[in-house]
Formats: C-alpha cells, sequence, structure tokens
C-alpha cells in the first residue's frame, strides 16, 4: 500500500501524521512518502523516521488584507502542478493531511487523480486550509467531539488527536530517574518545562528569560527555545536550553512539575497524554486563544494573557508559586487534562 502523507510549517501537523503513519506500519506493509514545505522543520525530523521527503511551494491565505496573498496565490498554483506530478509518479492509495497549507494543493491534485484523501482537524477553530479541502476529501476526522458540526456530518468522525509512539511510557519511575541524569537535574526542586512551540515563541521566550533569576532560586528550568531567543547569554544554575528536543522530548515531559506553553494543538494533546499541570499562554489574535480558552473552561489549564505578562513579568512568577504551591489545584489540573483528549486515536484513524 502506497501512502502520501502532507504537512509542515510547523510541527503541529506533523506530529499526529508521524503517529499515525507509525500505526500504520505496524499493522501492514506500507510505502510512504512525505510532502513538506521547502524552510520548515519537519523535514530533519521525518527523515528520522526513515520516510521519503519531497519539499513543494506552498502559500499561506490570510483571513485579512494582505499583499503577501498575492504572492502566495502563486505559490499555491507551482505547488499544485509539482503535487499532480508527483501524485502521477507515485500513485499513492490515499493522501494523508492534517491542515497544513502545504496539504491544500496536495489535496487538489488528488481530487482531480481520484486519490481518496482524509483530513485531520486539529484545533477547535477548523483551519482555513481544511475549509478550503474539506469538500474533496472522502474521511475528516476531528480532535475534539464539538468539531463535529463544523465538517458535513456523514464524512467527519470524532477521534481525538494521535500520539506518537516514542512518547509512550513504560514503567514511569524508573523514567524519572533517566529524566533527571539527562537533563542534569537537581533532586528536590520543582521543575519547570517551557515550550514555545516547533519553531520558537519571541515573546513568551522573551517574559521567561526575564524572570529566570527569580524563578531560579525556587524551580528547575527547562526551556526549549525553538532558537527564537539569544539564550546563551543566560548561564543559570538550575537553568538548561534547548532549541527542541525530538528523542528526550518524552523525558522532558515526563519529570515536568509544571508545563508552560503555547496553547497549540499537537503540544495541547502531548499535555493531555502526560496529564501534565499547564500555564497557557495562546499567541494573541490566533486559532491558540480558542483551545486555551477550551481548556480553561474545562478546568484542565490555567491560561495568562501574553500582553498582561509583558506589562508585569511578575504575574507568571506568582502563577506558578501559587500552583506549586496547592496541592489540591495540580491534582484537580493533572485529572482534568487527562479528560480532555479520546484515546487511541491514531488506531482509529489508521
Amino acid at each position: 500500500m502506497k501512502i502520501l502523507l502532507t504537512g509542515g510549517g510547523t510541527m503541529g501537523s506533523v506530529s499526529p501524521l508521524l503517529a499515525i503513519a507509525e500505526e500504520i506500519k505496524k499493522q501492514k506493509k506500507v510505502e510512504l512518502l512525505w510532502l513538506g514545505t521547502k524552510n520548515g522543520l519537519e523535514k530533519k525530523v521525518i527523515k528520522t523516521y526513515g520516510i521519503q521527503f519531497k519539499a513543494i511551494f506552498s502559500g499561506k491565505l490570510r483571513r485579512y488584507f494582505s499583499w503577501q496573498n498575492f504572492i502566495d496565490l502563486f505559490f499555491i498554483k507551482i505547488g499544485l502542478f509539482q503535487s499532480f506530478f508527483i501524485l502521477l509518479k507515485f500513485k499513492p492509495d490515499v493522501i494523508l493531511s492534517a491542515g497544513s497549507f502545504v496539504g491544500v494543493p496536495v489535496i487538489w491534485a488528488g481530487w482531480l487523480l481520484h486519490i481518496p484523501c482524509l483530513i485531520h482537524q486539529l484545533d477547535i477553530r477548523p483551519t482555513l486550509a481544511n475549509k478550503l479541502t474539506s469538500y474533496f476529501a472522502k474521511k475528516i476526522t476531528v480532535t475534539f467531539e464539538k468539531s463535529l458540526k463544523d465538517f458535513q456530518e456523514r464524512k467527519t468522525i470524532w477521534t481525538g488527536n494521535p500520539i506518537r509512539q516514542e512518547l509512550r511510557i513504560a514503567n514511569y519511575e524508573l523514567q524519572i530517574k533517566e529524566a533527571k541524569k539527562i537533563f542534569g537535574l537537581e533532586e528536590d526542586l520543582p521543575i519547570i518545562l517551557v515550550i514555545g512551540g516547533g519553531t520558537g515563541a519571541l515573546e513568551l521566550n522573551k517574559i521567561i528569560i526575564q524572570v529566570i533569576p527569580q524563578l531560579t532560586q525556587l524551580f528547575q528550568i527547562i526551556h526549549l527555545t525553538g532558537g527564537k531567543i539569544e539564550t546563551n547569554l543566560v548561564v543559570r544554575k538550575r537553568y538548561c536550553h534547548y532549541e527542541f528536543l525530538t528523542k528526550e522530548m518524552k523525558y522532558a515531559f515526563i519529570v515536568a512539575d509544571l508545563v508552560i506553553s503555547r496553547a497549540g494543538i499537537g503540544t495541547l494533546t502531548e499535555l493531555c497524554w502526560f496529564k501534565k499541570p499547564s500555564i497557557l499562554i495562546p499567541m494573541p489574535k490566533t486559532h491558540q486563544e480558542e483551545n486555551a480558552i477550551f481548556f480553561k473552561n474545562n478546568q484542565a489549564a490555567v491560561v495568562l494573557d501574553q500582553n498582561e505578562l509583558i506589562k508585569n513579568k511578575n504575574l507568571i512568577v506568582e502563577e506558578i508559586k501559587k500552583i506549586l504551591q496547592d496541592k489540591n489545584e495540580l491534582n484537580n489540573l493533572k485529572e482534568n487534562i487527562g479528560k480532555l483528549n479520546k484515546q487511541d486515536a491514531e488506531k482509529e484513524i489508521a
């Protein structure tokens, strides 16, 4: 069986597709090809999974007026032609996409060639990419039950969001000891994991850097920057930073007592899986705000406003202290976040 996967630009659309690919490979012999972006992080990650990768042109259509929309229309047309000829040569049995703009021309080309397509809706708000391709899809799977009403009912299925096999844990206590060795952590101090997302979050990183002196008096910090800030200027005990993690990512999740994160659905899914108490700082004026509100309304995370934190950097320090000193709050957040993502989504989609 031949399967073509398409996604990229950010890791949000990549992680669930990798999880589905892993599950399919367990079930049957399959040949995989990935179409992604030219400059995204996905190429490096996908190759570690032994999946053939090809880059195509892609463009992002914004929901507001921008001259860049006219340029990106041109790139989408080029991507459509590239996709058409790649599909003719590879002859996939099915195309899988998770809402990335690089997938739009691929699915259009697949529809022209009568190749069945499945698209996965990650976030609470339907992506424009999925709106542009939903008509051409054979099946649509969604992370949240409330998303069922956003697409044609007859072909939409609530599955939850897939989790990569490498994040699944056996012998949790032994793994915690291993994680502390990997990151060089002290035994008794609480550990905070800061995640800016696959491509980083400049403003979130700036906020954290400013309060490191206060935080490291009481806590240890693992900071994933996405390469969006000069952390080499920060040399401090109890603070370690990485551009991003791959195989070590599960250890960072395991060992964290509290996670500070953006509200991209890929990271949120992983937080649900590991049942991690979390502070969410969504990117302003994006779909992340709706994701964060959903988690807040379900008492599954604390949500802080980025603009308020920029005005008063001490707010985040106060909130961290408050949560980590309240065992009941920690347990409630842990239990509630664990209920939000449907389990075994990758098996159902496969």
